[in-house]
Formats: C-alpha cells, structure tokens, sequence
C-alpha cells in the first residue's frame, strides 16, 4: 500500500517540488531553511524531526484479508454459479441453492486461509530485511534504516548506493548518478554542487541527488531536502502503484490453468447447449454445466501453491536466507547454473591486509601511507564506515599511520569505477608539494607508470599464485597542479599492498552438494585470472578455462556463448562484461543463477533468471536480487535450490491429479448426462465431491519429495501435463464408465442409488490416486508418503464412504448402497490403480526420452515497484 506522507502540502499555486526548489539556492541557504548544519543533526532532533514528518516511506507492508478474500471469489465461473444457485432458490429450489452455497463457502474459505497465512508469513520475511544509509549525526557517521531518515538529514553517499532521499548536494568527488529510474536517461547525470538558474526540470537537477537513484561514480554528501511521497520518485511510486513482475514459474501457472480453463468452457458449453437439446430443465442444466466446470477447474490451486512456498519460506529463513519474493523459490529450483563472485563465497569473505611488498626507495611504511592517500576519506578525520572492504582492512591495520596522514591535504580525486580499476588522487604533502598517487589493480596501474622490470612482474606473478589479492600503487611528484590529468603518466611504481582472503572451510562440500544436485558452478571475478586459479584448484574445482574481461570483448554474442559454457572462470571483468556472460549463458537454455554483492554486479543479477545477494551488499545490489543471503554461503544456496525443486514437485502432483481421475471423472459425468435419462451427479453432489478432493490435497505441501526428484531441475512442460492428461483421464474415465455399468446392469439402481455409489467410486479414484503420482517409484515400499497426506486422503475416503448413510444423506439426495457394491468398489480402486502404476512406468520412460532444455525469457521491467520496495514500513 502506498502511504501519504505526513508532511505539509505544497502550495497549490505552483506545485513545485522541494529539490527543485533547493536546486536554485546556494548550500547555506539551503542548510539554513532546512534548519540544520552541515555536520548534520543531533541525534535528539532528528528524533523530533521523525515524530513530525513521518518515516521516509512509500509503501506499507501488511496482509490485507480483504485483497486475499477477492482472489478467492473473482472467479468468474465461481460468480455464475453463486448467481444461478439465487436463481434456483427464487424458483423453489431452495435446498439445492443452500447445499451449493454452503460448499461454495467452505470452499472459499479453505483458500482463503491458506493465502492469507502465506502473506502473513511473507511479511514477517519482509520485516528481516534491512535497507540502510550513511548520515552524520552528533557529528559522526551513522548507519541507520532508511526509513529513518528525516529533512535536514546530512547524508554519505559512495559508489553502489540508492539515494534515499531528495538530497541538495552539499560536496561531490566525480559524483555520477544513474537518474534512469526518474528521468528515463540511459547515460548517468554529472553532478556538482552549483545552483541552478530558473525552476529546473527533473533532468536539469545537476545540483541535486533524487532518490531510487543510484550513484555510479565517485562520492558526495548531501542534505535531506525531501522524504517519501514527497519526492520526485515518491511521486512517481505513488502514480504507477506497478505490479510486482511475473516469474517463470507464475507464468507456467498461468498457462496450466488457461489450459484446463478452456478445456472447462468448451465443456461445459457442450453440456449446456446438449442438455438443452435433450429437453431438460434450464436452470439444472445450467447448475450441472457450471459444478462440473468448478470440478475441472483447479480451484485450491493457488491455495496449494501459496502453502508450499509459505511452508517453504519459513524453511528457508530458518537457515538465514530471506526471498524477497517467495515465488522465486520455485524459479531457485529450476536453477541448473550458478555463476558467483570469489570473496566471501569460496572464500571466507574477511579481508585482512597482510604485508606491504615495496619497489625501488619505496619503505613499508611510505608504500602503506600512499595506499591510506588513496582512499575516499576525509584525511583530516578518517573514518573506515562505509568504504570497501579493501580499504577498511588497510585503515584497520595501519592505526599507527593516521598522524601522517592528517598532514596531507586533498586537492583533487578520480573516484574508483569498475571500469578503470583504480582510484586517483591529487593530494598536498606537509610541506605543501602536490603529489599524485594512483591505487588500484596492478593491470590497470602498471600501464601508467615507467617501464617496470621483469623482476618486479615476476614478484607480481609470485603474488597472485599464492591466492592473495594484491593493489598496485604508484605515485609521481606533480609541482604546481591543482587537479589531475585526463591521462595520467609517468607514474613510479611504489609497490604492491597484499591482502588475504581465506578458502573458506566448507567451500568443498558444498561445492559438491550443488554438484549432486546438478548445478555446475563458474566464477566471476575482479581478481586476476591466476588468484582465481589458484582458490578454485585449492577447494577442488575442476577448472576447465579462463576467459579474461579483454577476450569476453573480442568475442560476438554466438561465439561468447560457445566460449562461456566451456570456461569455469572469468576473470578482470566489468559489469557489463559479466552481464554479457550471463546472458550467453541463458541464450544456451540454462538456467542461470548469480550471486554477487557490489555494485558491479547489479547488471548480472538483473540479467539472471535468479538474482542472489547477501545482506552485507551495496544497496543497487541487495535491490537486483531475488533473494538475500544473511550468511554468504554456498551451502545455504544448496538447501534453496532443495527447497525451491521440493516445493515444485508437491505442487506438480496437485496439478497431475487434476488433469488425471479428476478430469476423466468430470469427463465421464459430461458423457454421462447426454447418454442417461437423470443427471449422473446432481450439482451440489458435484461440488461436495470437489470440496473433498480438495480438501485432501491440501496437505500435499507436506509431503516427502523422493531424493531423485531433488537431483535435476525443475520447470514447467505443459506439453508433458498435457501427455500426462490424455493417457491417465481416460483410464479415470474407464473405471467410471464400469461403475456406470455395475450400477445399473448388476444392481439395477435407481437415479440416485447411482449417484450414491459413483459419488463414492469417484471420491476413491480422485483422492487415491495421489499415491501413485507423488512418486516415479512404486508406491509405499520404495516412496512413502508423509502421515499428514496419507491420513488426510484416507480421511477423506472414509467420509466419503459414510455421506449415504449419514443424517445428511437426505439432504444431498443419496441412499445407502448393500455391502456387496463395497466389495466390487475395493477390486475396481485395486484395478485402478495398478492400471495407473503400469502407465506410470511408460509414461515417464518417454518423459525421460523427450524432455529437452527449454530457453527462458525473464524480462523484470518494473524497477519502480522493486526500487520502492526497500522505502517501506510495516503498517500498525
């Protein structure tokens, strides 16, 4: 739900927003109007400040039971039938119209129940998800919620982060915004911190940092002029109110239930319109068309499926990971390919800087000094909040440089980007000297100095093969400049600052788990091909090529993809390069997954059927990702791509049941009721016969999944349901259409004596069935079923068998069948079903056969409604 903001309105007369307004005043003024300074708040009044402006929120998480309830009644064949049951109450029909509405209503509520607590439980997973910024206050910097953000609000902006409010920029270092969120633009915004004549447009706000965008490069401070709805992209949040997208699991669904819908409507119409001919009744006609369309149409499906991902959700959070939306969790089970970063997945993540390796005059301490320089500080009071985890290992470690750092002033800096690989700074010494100093990845930095010995290259190379991650740093005098270069040369080669990243303990083992689990894992990295090498053949991958970010650009698409499925590492490579992986990979009909976390992952994740993050990730990253790992680890994965296929298999068998003995029994009620001289099964009869069959497979959630059908992916092939459908319906029909024959041929029935004994035959073949189809072993000695669904389906038989000798047998026109129709009814179930293993047995003989790899086509154009998504609270 999109919130208000607790604001004061604007004036009506102009309807300017407060950036724009900010945009033409210089940063005194603004700061001034704001009532803040440019240290920020006090912890104090920023508290004030919240209790009267509301939290910095667009949207408003909470289970609504009146949305729920909706879903369950807008079937539009639900509606007809609800209005043809007054119809026939109107008409004196008014003990079959209660008896439909009554089951309608459980019915209803059954779903109802299910979906409601599987929203419940997505909020609850919402709640765990922190979104965060930087922001002084009391003069320091502090990390807090985004929501918590209020006017007046100083705020750190660095590379990877979503803006979390309209901000008047106060400070920029090469600050770049990509705005295309906002304005549309594909190429990112410079920024500076001069006024802007006139009242600018959105695209004009050049002084200005909006919010849901994201800075690309380099870094800024700005103050909160504007929260919320009061935002330029607040509006625009508030105006689209877009739909979450559709994943391919949803859109299989779509399609399964399209699929029975049309094969319902060309049924029932057929039944209609015979009905009609045959010179029966209207209404009843109509009563039987629609309860037979309702007995086709899967109607608790969505209550079955909401079940098993909420279940499935709840599991999964249990080991710490958190699906941002919970019907990814079948898409993870789809998952045969995972593409991941190095640092913190193979590795444990823990960056520690270990020694510094000095060139020619070079020290340690003068090399450490030039590495500390070139960080995104303020040199006169560092703080290591928010900086990359290199840099922070590097201040953490030099706590006795700081002194000599404090005398060096910043005169000008060229922010990190991932496309350069490096960071330039012009700073002044003590004595006021201008020296540049460029830090960054050794291919990037050598280029840029004087030639470099063979020996220093050499202990490059020595470097990288022991697994460690190495920074090159280089610096020259530059006498009388006031900024940098476009093209910085001449540099001298200090030295090479080494950090370490240990192979994480357990990065074997589950590497192995994926692998059981038919998920081949490649890298994508920043490092260096050979520190790549060397921790992929330390935990026992089975390396089969490298492909650097240079060989990814010489390729063309087909040829990238060729390439890509026979490399197991890529290394040096940009954002768009590993995007350009991804996507070959894809065009291969894989299914891919990625796992990244910085801000040049962003493009991946968004390229990937499955985006993965972690909670630690920069913001662009966390808002790309379909799911959030609390703890950086495989293995966890390994249980996602578990659960996501577990979750998927217990919702098959709903589906295959339905387009089985519950189709052919709908079925042989339409041939039915054109051949007879009654109707076959009265309408409320219909309908109870569903609720039942129904109401035992909700405990199909439950259910054990065999271990082989966790091992390959899982996805959508109508084509197989609809094999599935055509062999097993009419086995279902075959037995019916004895029972048809056995009621009025061996015991000579009356009309409603032969519905009492196929109601009961029909109850029997629909609920039983699901122990042969839950499994592609044989039943019960090889795949046993979990108790909650043997006792649910058995349960259901029973009453089934009871309803003609019960006190409301009268009611639902049945009549007590002799014991010898049981007997028959136990050989015909017995028959049935082992019918239904043999066809089982060539059924999936020929899947095997026949099951290829099909492409997948995710397209997630709505970035406004994910973007919103991390400025929401939880409503009261």
């Amino acid at each position: 739900m999109l919130r208000t903001q607790n604001t004061a309105p604007r004036p009506a007369a102009d309807d300017i927003s407060p950036v724009r307004r900010a945009a033409g005043q210089d940063t005194a003024g603004v700061v001034s109007a704001l009532g803040t300074t440019f240290e920020g708040l006090s912890q104090a009044e920023a508290e004030a400040r919240r209790q009267r402006f509301g939290p910095n929120a667009l949207r408003e998480h909470r289970a609504r039971p009146l949305r729920v309830l909706w879903r369950q009644v807008r079937n539009p064949i639900l509606i007809l039938l609800c209005a043809t049951a007054l119809v026939s109450a109107f008409v004196g029909e008014s003990v079959d119209a209660l008896t439909i509405g009554v089951i309608l209503a459980i019915s209803v509520g059954l779903g109802f129940v299910n979906e409601f607590r599987a929203e419940r439980s997505a909020v609850a997973l919402h709640e765990r998800l922190r979104h965060t910024a930087i922001v002084l206050r009391d003069r320091a910097r502090t990390r807090i919620d985004v929501t918590q953000i209020v006017p007046g609000d100083v705020i750190v902006l660095s590379v990877g982060a979503v803006v979390p409010a309209d901000l008047r920029l106060l400070e920029v270092t090469g600050l770049e915004c990509d705005e295309g969120i906002v304005t549309g633009e594909s190429i990112a915004a410079v920024k500076s911190t001069e006024p802007v004549d006139g009242v600018p447009a959105v695209g004009d706000l050049t002084c200005c940092a909006l919010m849901g965008t994201v800075v690309q490069a380099g870094s800024g401070v700005g103050v909160a002029v504007a929260i919320g709805t009061e935002t330029e992209f607040g509006r625009i949040a508030v105006g689209l109110d877009a739909q979450e997208p559709v994943t391919e699991f949803q859109r299989g669904l779509g399609q399964f239930s399209t699929f029975l819908l049309v094969i319902a409507v060309l049924l029932t119409s057929s039944i209609f319109v015979g009905a009609l001919l045959l010179g029966r009744p209207v209404i009843d006609s109509l009563l039987f068309s629609l309860a037979i369309a309702v007995g086709i149409t899967p109607q608790l499906l969505p209550a079955v499926v909401s079940a098993s991902l909420a279940a499935g959700s709840r599991r999964l959070a249990l080991r710490r990971v958190i699906v941002k939306r919970i019907v990814c969790i079948e898409d993870l089970g789809d998952l045969d390919l995972l593409v991941t970063d190095k640092t913190g997945t193979l590795t444990t993540g823990t960056i520690i800087f270990e020694r510094a390796v000095p060139i020619g005059e070079a020290t340690d301490d003068r090399l450490v000094l030039l590495g500390l320089l070139a960080t995104e500080v303020d040199l006169q009071s560092p703080s290591a909040v928010g900086l990359p985890p290199l840099d922070a290992a590097l201040w953490s470690a030099a706590a006795h440089v700081p002194a000599p750092v404090s005398g060096y002033h910043r005169r000008d800096a060229r922010p990190f980007d991932h496309e350069r690989r490096m960071i330039e700074t012009l700073v002044s010494d003590p004595d006021g000297m201008p020296l540049v100093v460029v830090k960054g990845a050794a291919e990037s930095v050598i280029p840029m100095c004087v030639p470099v010995s063979d020996t220093d290259r050499s202990r490059l190379t020595s470097l990288y093969q022991t697994g460690a991650r190495v920074v090159a740093v280089a610096s020259r005098p530059a006498p009388g400049a006031t900024s940098l270069a476009d093209d910085e040369q001449g540099l001298k080669l200090d030295g090479f600052l080494v950090f370490s990243d240990g192979v994480k303990a357990d990065a074997a083992a589950s590497l192995a788990r994926l692998a059981a689990l038919e998920v081949k894992v490649k890298v994508a990295t920043g490092d260096s091909a050979a520190v790549a090498v060397h921790v992929c053949t330390e935990i026992g991958m089975d390396v089969q090529g490298t492909l650097t970010g240079d060989e990814i650009d010489a390729f063309n698409d087909g040829d990238l993809a060729d390439a890509a499925v026979r490399t197991t590492i890529f290394a040096r490579v940009s954002p768009e390069q590993k995007a350009r992986v991804i996507r070959a990979l894809r065009q291969k009909g894989r299914a891919v997954g990625f796992l990244g976390d910085g801000v040049n992952d962003a493009l991946a994740l968004h390229r990937a059927d499955v985006g993965i993050s972690v909670d630690s990730a920069v913001d662009v990253a966390k808002d790309a990702a379909d799911m959030i790992l609390l703890d950086k680890d495989l293995g966890v994965l390994a249980d996602g791509v578990s659960e996501g296929r577990r979750i998927f298999a217990n919702t098959i068998k709903y589906v295959l049941m339905g387009t089985s003995s519950n189709f052919g029994n709908m079925f042989s009620a339409s041939i039915a009721s054109m051949i007879l001289p009654f109707l076959p099964m009265l309408p409320g009869q219909i309908l109870l016969n569903n609720l039942l069959y129904d109401s035992s497979q909700l405990a199909i959630p439950t259910d054990n999944v065999d271990a082989a059908q966790l091992r390959a992916p899982s996805h959508w092939d109508i084509a197989a349901i609809r094999r599935f459908m055509l062999l097993f319906g009419p086995i279902s029909s075959v037995f019916d259409f004895a029972t048809f024959a056995l009621m009025l041929f061996a015991f000579r029935a009356a009309p409603s004596e032969f519905r009492s004994g196929w109601f009961i035959e029909s109850i029997a073949t629909q609920t039983l069935i699901v122990f042969a189809v839950r499994t592609h072993r044989v039943p019960f000695t090889r795949s046993r079923p979990s108790l909650a669904l043997a006792v649910c389906v058995l349960a259901v038989v029973a009453v089934g068998a009871w309803l003609p000798y019960s006190p409301l047998t009268r009611l639902l026109g049945f009549t007590p069948l002799p014991a010898l129709f049981f007997l028959a009814l136990v050989a015909m179930v017995i028959a049935y079903l082992v019918l239904v293993e043999a066809a089982k047995i060539l059924y999936y003989r020929r899947l095997e056969r026949t099951q290829a790899k099909t492409k997948r086509h995710r397209a997630y154009p709505h970035r406004i409604a994910r973007r919103a998504a991390r400025f929401s609270v939880r409503a009261p």
